[in-house]
């Protein structure tokens, strides 16, 4: 077969087409190089193109292509068939870099710096790194489909883009309070904002979808309310945030709502994620507000609702709702009210078989997960409550006490700061002991003293082993001699163990006067009558321990019951007493709740730290 020549004008025509060959392409770059002195040779992304020069002209020698890899319409004839072979690659080569070509997401999650990150928290944000893609492609199928009327198309062919980028920003209430008060004029916390970042006519191959605010306190209370995980109300408000980001306005109108409301259950749906729409489930819960509301009308009257103990108010658009006067253990907020919570021991967080429930349990667990510091205050030694929270696995680094965190024992006679350190010790003056255990054994009252993490005694007797079996305190040491006693320990707090009556119409009364400004006198339980150090308390200890930890009584709760827990309860914002306290703590305390046989600690938590 002869092969093309050319006049220097065809062959100029056919070098530029053969330039637009091999140089189709983004950021082409062409190579024009002679192989010999006969040889031309044009490169680019595309290919190679060669002419060999003849007495006649330049002829199109061959032509390879990159698109595939092997040579392509070699031998061309003329300029119509290297112009013809031109197009068809060009429509080849277009056709593959569109089905090559995949639409990048950067997605960013933080979690704001004013909220505990606990590990709940931090979870749900990676399982977000997952979802806020899959939503957003669901969402893009959606207006590539839509055949809506309301939602503004400022966006609309999402693939004509590079690259999509979005934030989500997890917060607590008064951060949103804030950017909605700046951004909308609206002084209240909302669930969750929107914030455009998309300039419509700007040919950028970025879209800027902007940023997505969800607090994670409203979340929280509506995931309780409506039966969900927090993650599932969280995935909820993002689908919400992000369809407004893409142009969908429920407030708009009806039909916008409609439209808005159909698109966020196709997404929940196509997901297989729980839950209803934001729009739907808000309106829906209006609905059974005006249902509530005519059945009050109808079937209530004003005295039953005064004894039923009910108060109306006017919430979220439902007028005359009626709502208990004590606040449901159910709606609980995500950020607690107080960051501190010191617990007493016996009587408070222990029941009357000296354990943890496991609903007392749950609540400690769950208080401890929202970043409250719970920090154990008692007349018992510290190995004594490890081996009681263990038993409900909340002791340790992953509970709320161990060996290396801060807390107040043997009735602030000894407290431990930072990393579990020693911060304060105060020891019985000796002749208050040698005189004790020497009215114990003439008598044969038992008696023990208590030494840091010991417990030490000059007898043996049940109540004394009790001790041990069933208020886990550490297994007491019999010493040889009194003398041997004092010589060995240094005593914080003493003990004696006997009965209700004679503890309250013998052995108070007489120690009360045989230590009068040499010792302290207290019953935190009716059997026991503890003497310790003049100055010490847990009032002193907590208030103590407050200092070193750079806090203030505002940021504190404390639960307690016994007149060993009054100047704690005094000293806090605000103190709990249980139902079953002495008098002396009901009258120091803010609030009562039930007792510690029916989960007291858990209805103070759920009632107000949350």
């Amino acid at each position: 077969m002869r092969r093309a020549s050319f006049s220097p004008r065809g062959f100029m025509d056919i070098l530029c087409r053969s330039f637009l060959a091999v140089s189709m392409g983004p950021g082409a770059t062409i190579s024009i190089s002679t192989c010999s002195p006969s040889t031309i040779k044009l490169s680019g992304p595309m290919g190679t193109s060669a002419f060999r020069r003849s007495p006649s002209g330049y002829q199109h020698q061959s032509w390879f292509s990159r698109v595939d890899g092997h040579m392509q319409g070699a031998r061309l004839m003329g300029s119509l068939p290297v112009v013809r072979w031109f197009r068809r690659m060009r429509r080849s080569a277009v056709k593959k870099a569109a089905a090559e070509k995949e639409l990048e997401l950067d997605i960013k999650i933080a979690i704001g710096k004013n909220i505990h990150e606990d590990e709940q928290l931090l979870n749900i944000a990676e399982i977000l790194r997952l979802n806020v893609p899959m939503a957003m492609k669901a969402a893009f199928d959606g207006i590539k489909d839509s055949t809506g009327k309301t939602r503004d198309t400022a966006i609309e062919d999402v693939g004509s883009f590079e690259k999509v980028e979005l934030s989500v920003l997890l917060c607590n209430n008064d951060f949103i309070h804030e950017l909605n008060k700046e951004w909308h004029d609206k002084d209240h916390p909302t669930d969750v904002l929107s914030m455009s970042q998309h300039i419509p006519g700007c040919q950028l191959p970025v879209l800027m979808l902007g940023d997505i605010i969800i607090s994670v306190d409203a979340a929280a209370e509506l995931a309780v309310e409506r039966g969900h995980s927090l993650l599932d109300e969280i995935r909820i408000l993002m689908v919400h945030g992000l369809l407004h980001l893409l142009g969908y306005d429920d407030k708009k109108s009806n039909e916008a709502r409609k439209e808005m409301e159909n698109e966020e259950d196709i997404i929940l749906k196509c997901l297989g994620w729980k839950g209803k729409g934001l729009i739907r489930s808000t309106y829906e819960s209006l609905e059974d507000c005006s249902l509530l509301n005519e059945f009050k009308k109808e079937n209530v009257s004003s005295s039953v609702k005064e004894d039923q103990g009910l108060q109306t108010e006017k919430k979220d658009g439902c007028a005359d709702q009626a709502l208990p006067t004590e606040k449901k253990e159910t709606l609980r907020s995500y950020k607690p009210k107080y960051k501190y919570l010191f617990c007493d021991m016996d009587g408070t967080l222990l029941n009357s078989q000296s354990l943890i429930t496991p609903r007392t349990a749950e609540a400690l667990r769950e208080a401890n997960s929202r970043g409250v510091k719970i920090i154990i205050a008692t007349g018992k030694t510290r190995p004594a409550v490890i081996s009681a929270l263990q038993l409900v696995d909340l002791a340790g680094d992953d509970g709320i006490v161990s060996k290396a965190y801060p807390g107040v024992f043997l009735q602030g006679s000894l407290v431990y700061g930072k990393q579990g350190l020693e911060l304060y010790r105060r020891n019985l003056d000796p002749d208050v002991c040698k005189e004790a255990f020497l009215f114990s054994l003439e008598h044969q009252i038992p008696l023990v003293g208590f030494s840091e993490d010991r417990i030490v005694t000059l007898f043996d007797h049940p109540l004394i082993d009790a001790l041990h079996t069933v208020y886990f305190e550490p297994k007491a040491e019999v010493m040889s001699s009194l003398e041997h006693l004092l010589s060995s320990v240094c005593v914080q707090k003493l003990l004696f163990y006997d009965t209700a009556e004679n503890v309250h119409d013998v052995l108070r009364p007489h120690w009360s006067l045989a230590t009068e400004g040499r010792a302290r006198v207290l019953q935190a339980q009716p059997e026991m009558l503890e003497i310790l150090p003049p100055a010490a308390s847990k009032g002193a200890g907590v208030h103590m321990l407050l200092d070193h930890l750079g806090v203030n009584t505002d940021e504190v709760m404390a639960i307690g019951d016994g007149e060993n827990d009054v100047e704690m309860l005094d000293l806090v914002s605000w103190g709990v007493a249980m139902a079953n306290s002495s008098v002396k703590a009901k009258a120091a305390a803010n609030a009562i709740v039930t007792s510690n046989d029916e989960d007291g600690v858990a209805d103070a938590i759920y009632r107000y730290v949350f």
